[in-house]
């Protein structure tokens, strides 16, 4: 099956399985993600397709999540296990093999990071996101207007600022940082300068 018609399936599938804000969500990254691809070069079937799937197991519970990870042996920290927002992209990769037949491994793993991000990221790794973080139904975060620009003309600084804001938003409101972000922070922090 060529990857129009994956990507033409999976947006019928996932139409029926998520939320309506969910599946709009999932619309605008695969989308942006696709935009990203053509202005940077990447895969642009593939960015559309990991887009698609990016949230696909986010309608889960974290119990659900984690039953997932245990039964089928995926590594999990401290801090996923006690953070809801971010088993989701280990249990996507999952289910992204196993209902939807994508085996990939530049889509799995631009599913699996997309959340944390991670040092040294391929290129889809980063516009997925990315993408996530910027599609046109996000909510207006601090610098996002700058960072949408950031996106189409620098990646590597886009990545760096929205990391750098992350990390000091986390830390503002108290919450615990996953190491994978941290990781990442550290290592394109030389890309942004605040301006």
């Amino acid at each position: 099956m060529r990857t129009i018609e994956i990507s033409q399936k999976l947006r019928k599938e996932l139409q029926k399985e998520l939320k309506p804000d969910r599946f709009d969500h999932t619309l605008g990254v695969a989308y942006t993600a696709a935009s990203m691809a053509f202005v940077h070069g990447a895969d642009v079937q593939k960015a559309l397709i990991a887009g698609m799937l990016h949230d696909c197991a986010k309608c889960m519970t974290h119990e659900e999540h984690v039953k997932i990870c245990e039964k089928n042996k995926i590594d999990m920290t401290d801090v996923e296990r006690r953070n809801h927002s971010l088993l989701h992209a280990k249990v996507g990769v999952y289910i992204a093999r196993t209902k939807y037949d994508i085996y990939d491994t530049e889509i799995l793993d631009a599913i699996r990071w997309h959340t944390t991000g991670r040092e040294d990221m391929s290129l889809l790794e980063k516009i997925v996101y990315i993408a996530d973080f910027i599609e046109p139904n996000r909510r207006q975060l601090e610098d996002m207007d700058l960072i949408r620009k950031e996106a189409f003309t620098d990646i590597d600084l886009c990545l760096a600022h929205i990391l750098h804001n992350s990390v000091v938003y986390l830390k503002t409101i108290g919450k615990e940082c996953d190491d994978a972000t941290m990781d990442a922070y550290e290592y394109y922090k030389k890309f942004y300068i605040k301006k």
